[in-house]
């Protein structure tokens, strides 16, 4: 666990974290939003699992709680630089 969130690399998800039709990539994303943990995921090419989860990637890529990232970096600075404001 990174100071501001966590960072979960794609070779530590389960095939049905892939599988948006299974829910279980939407159960955690919506539970680390709930909780207020940030989450960084590292896919290095989100459209190898799908045109689906590519969208989800995309559209999670502004998101203030989950994102998606190419490389570990990349998803390092950001929680470092965004930490949570808790009101």
């Amino acid at each position: 666990m990174e100071s501001g969130g966590v960072i979960v690399d794609e070779t530590r998800l389960s095939a049905a974290f892939f599988d948006l039709a299974s829910g279980f990539a939407g159960e955690v994303l919506q539970r680390f939003t709930n909780h207020r943990v940030r989450l960084a995921v590292v896919v290095a090419d989100p459209s190898a699992y799908g045109s689906r989860f590519s969208e989800l990637a995309y559209e999670h890529r502004n998101h203030a709680s989950v994102r998606f990232f190419a490389d570990e970096q990349l998803a390092r600075r950001w929680l470092a630089y965004n930490p949570i404001v808790k009101c």
